[in-house]
């Protein structure tokens, strides 16, 4: 058997496939619904989900410093920039740490509140359950007196009608 004609004749093409036209998205909506057209066309195949950006940390701080440097008097011209830029990392890895120190505040802040609302809804349960069982064993305590009264009287009846 002879291969499948080719309409364009070029090696290596796909024959079954057609030509996409090529669709330049105008705003995001458009682009995102092309995106989704592109998905639901091979329903079978799975979707690419990327993996989770790394968390940013910052550059740690050298273990020893050997030019102690300022911003005035004496500094060369070339100076004053390397001191700004190490000012700014030393500024910025300063903010991270205490954002990192108040985020784990808060993680902590949330557990304990967490845990603090489990307790009292416990009690409240526990409190409630214990209403309950009392208000049970009353019933149990009347039905019985009044199953005891019914036999006592069945008793009565039945003597007081031998006796007779």
């Amino acid at each position: 058997m002879a291969a499948p004609a080719q309409k364009n004749n070029k090696p290596g093409k796909p024959v079954g496939k057609e030509a996409q036209p090529l669709i330049i998205a105008k705003t995001p909506a458009e682009e995102q619904r092309l995106k989704l057209e592109k998905l639901m066309r091979n329903p079978d195949k799975p979707a690419p989900i990327p993996d989770r950006p790394k968390e940013w940390n910052p550059r740690a701080p050298p273990e020893f410093v050997r030019d102690v440097m300022g911003s005035s008097a004496g500094a060369g011209s070339g100076e004053f920039h390397v001191y700004r830029h190490l000012r700014r990392r030393e500024y910025q890895r300063q903010d991270f740490l205490d954002k990192i120190s108040e985020k784990q505040n808060k993680d902590d802040e949330y557990l304990n509140k967490l845990e603090q609302n489990k307790q009292a809804a416990e009690e409240r349960t526990a409190k409630r359950r214990k209403k309950r069982e009392k208000l049970k064993q009353k019933k149990l305590l009347v039905k019985k007196a009044k199953l005891e009264a019914k036999s006592k009287k069945e008793e009565d009846d039945k003597s007081s009608d031998k006796s007779c």
